[in-house]
């Protein structure tokens, strides 16, 4: 309440803002956030979300010798046990026909959904969507037969530090709870959290369970999704962080569309512009991002963009590093091209750029490895600009890259990882998934295997 009533003492007092004075009327005392929590309140909905696990029973380290065998192939010895487990979240609703943005985390292997109405009603929802990359999903009430209560999405541009905003969640369960703050920072971009690392920041008190709940503004419009805390005891430190609601928007509009988030490729390697490097090119300060690699078949080079230039702006929007480049193009979607402004041997340059989204070339071919041979129960897949955008991969890398593990087979016996390259097999290059079937059904009483982690070559020879 005193913010409110501090704002309107600077607004109708004597002109000196720094005096602190005393409310002089009664409506001045009654000053309050409730009209506008009653508006954001409604379309603000707790998520359980929940899941089946497998758990290995009792086992016995006899239970592989054939004379003990007998005595635990009973019931209870060895048999999966399925076991829920569940996750509590908070999310908006953003449509009165009952669609949901929350957290991707909150639902990420969710097999049922249930969201609380700020009024005690249940509905079931399923995923529409979602967007690990971004750390959002969106949902839709199963069978919904009547208008929900809905947020207008907001301008996360729009908003400055000092602004008044509201967070509105289900915080350790409790229920729901509304915490008001100000913006402290914008443009965050080491929280961890999401690859598009660039947050609003606010002091509203966020906690768990808070995550997918809505940060609005003073006219009731959202303008982030709550996602992180900072904290050394999990409890709110003053320090919260929300997705700003102009990356949700590119996810929602892709779930109303077809269900994929598609992203501007660029086919450029980037890095940040370090105090040394501004001196070096002259720059009064360090800003924007340069470009270090290019790839022959991307946008970049073929709109212009040459190595050792430095972005300096997107539309006008200026770059501090690559985090706000990764943003800006994000938020502008796949579709028509964008205008950098670039330093180039001491001269601003403008460059158009079109958004293209990554090409899907080579497709992919997803199998899953069976058989008699050391990547068997591996699914592996050709890495094309689109697969490395989605797997995190370098801008222009090419292979042939595990996807998934199955448990309990030869290929997670061979500590295989998600993200692995496969490089050799047996003195052969592999290039393509075809390549890999090829090497792997020929008979072999050992395999001499080379797979590239994190940028290292692993030799590794197996007997079949």
């Amino acid at each position: 309440m005193f913010p409110a009533v501090f704002l309107s003492v600077c607004l109708v007092g004597s002109g000196q803002a720094q005096e602190r004075v005393l409310p002089e009327t009664k409506t001045e005392i009654q000053l309050s956030f409730a009209p506008l929590v009653r508006q954001v309140i409604p379309a603000v909905v707790n998520v359980y979300a929940s899941h089946r696990v497998q758990q290995q029973r009792r086992t016995s380290p006899f239970r592989n010798d054939p004379f003990f065998r007998r005595f635990f192939d009973g019931p209870g010895f060895g048999v999966p046990q399925s076991r829920v487990q569940s996750a509590l979240g908070s999310g908006v609703i953003i449509s009165p026909a009952g669609v949901i943005v929350t957290n991707h985390h909150v639902v990420e292997d969710a097999t049922d959904i249930k969201i609380v109405l700020s009024d005690k009603r249940e509905f079931e929802a399923e995923i529409i969507l979602k967007d690990e990359l971004t750390d959002l999903a969106v949902l839709r009430v199963v069978d919904a037969d009547e208008a929900f209560p809905a947020l207008e999405l907001g301008d996360s541009d729009a908003v400055e530090v000092g602004d008044l905003v509201l967070a509105v969640g289900n915080p350790f369960g409790v229920g729901q709870t509304v915490t008001s703050g100000i913006i402290s920072a914008l443009a965050r971009t080491r929280v961890g959290v999401s690859d598009h690392q660039f947050f609003i920041q606010t002091d509203a008190a966020i906690n768990p369970g808070n995550s997918g709940g809505a940060l609005v503004d003073m006219s009731g419009k959202l303008v982030g999704i709550n996602t992180a805390i900072f904290s050394r005891s999990g409890g709110s430190n003053g320090i919260g962080f929300a997705i700003p609601v102009n990356m949700a928007r590119v996810v929602i509009d892709s779930a109303e569309v077809g269900g994929i988030v598609l992203r501007p490729w660029l086919g450029a390697e980037m890095q940040a512009v370090s105090a040394e490097i501004a001196e070096s090119l002259g720059m009064s300060r360090p800003i924007g991002v340069m470009v270090t690699e290019l790839s022959d078949r991307g946008p970049a080079r073929s709109g212009g963009l040459e190595v050792g230039d430095v972005v300096l702006s997107v539309d006008g929007v200026e770059i501090e590093g690559p985090q706000a480049l990764n943003y800006r193009l994000a938020t502008r979607g796949v579709g028509g091209a964008t205008g950098f402004i670039v330093l180039r041997r001491g001269r601003e340059v403008p460059v158009s750029i079109a958004l293209i989204a990554p090409p899907e070339e080579p497709l992919r071919n997803q199998t899953m490895v069976d058989g008699r041979n050391p990547f068997s129960g591996a699914t592996v897949a050709n890495l094309s600009p689109a697969l490395a955008s989605e797997m995190r991969r370098g801008f222009d890398e090419t292979g042939v890259i595990v996807i998934q593990i199955e448990p309990r087979t030869r290929a997670q016996d061979l500590r295989l990882q998600r993200g692995d390259i496969i490089r050799e097999v047996n003195g052969f290059q592999i290039a393509s998934v075809a390549d890999l079937l090829d090497e792997l059904d020929v008979f072999a009483r050992r395999w001499a295997l080379a797979v590239e982690r994190e940028g290292r070559l692993i030799r590794v020879v197996v007997g079949r």
